[in-house]
């Protein structure tokens, strides 16, 4: 009898360890998914503000619709490309990264446009929705930082030795990072030419 206690010991301390060890990432998880969920709440409120600035500058009679055009349809694309928390692989994030960089785009080509209606500038609404689109690219700044910080938490924690021979079994797979768009690390071109 006492030739089965140490190794019942042993399978139960296992048992225990991989039990820990599995709940500690799917708390992990979890936090990622948050982060995640954050992310693109940050997003829509961007694409809620720039529709009311969209609203804002159409009002301005001769205004370029082909701006406003380009900004609605690259709205329009952000806003149908998500991602599941799920499923945070790296094709999926460069796909969503890829849409969101298309609208700061054409918002930025808008924002340009803006600096040829002076009686636009010097509208309260539009000063003000600015001013939150503003608010709004730092709070996705943040959150975009919060979520990388999660994901390598995340990450670190499910390929350690001896963890990744357990939660490999489990089905635990790496998330992918928020990365940077392609050129962000060379200096924007700008072009003060307003003919």
């Amino acid at each position: 009898m006492k030739k089965w206690i140490i190794p019942i010991v042993i399978i139960v301390l296992l048992v225990i360890w991989g039990m820990n060890v599995n709940n500690n990432v799917v708390n992990l998880e979890e936090t990622v998914t948050e982060s995640w969920a954050n992310v693109e709440s940050s997003y829509q409120r961007r694409s809620d503000l720039i529709g009311n600035l969209v609203k804002t500058v159409q009002g301005a009679a001769d205004f370029e619709k082909s701006t406003l055009t380009e900004v609605i349809e690259a709205r329009a694309k952000a806003t149908s490309t998500t991602i599941d928390a799920s499923n945070l692989t790296a094709e999926n994030m460069a796909q969503f990264q890829q849409a969101q960089s298309g609208l700061s785009g054409a918002l930025s080509k808008l924002l340009v446009s803006v600096e040829r209606y002076p009686e636009l500038k010097a509208n309260q609404n539009f000063i003000e929705l600015q001013s939150q689109l503003e608010g709004t690219e730092n709070r996705i700044n943040v959150a975009r930082d919060r979520f990388n910080e999660n994901v390598k938490i995340y990450n670190s924690n499910i390929r350690q030795f001896p963890r990744n021979l357990i939660l490999g079994i489990l089905g635990f797979d790496t998330k992918a990072y928020y990365q940077a768009d392609a050129g962000s690390e060379n200096a924007p071109d700008v072009n003060f030419d307003f003919k």
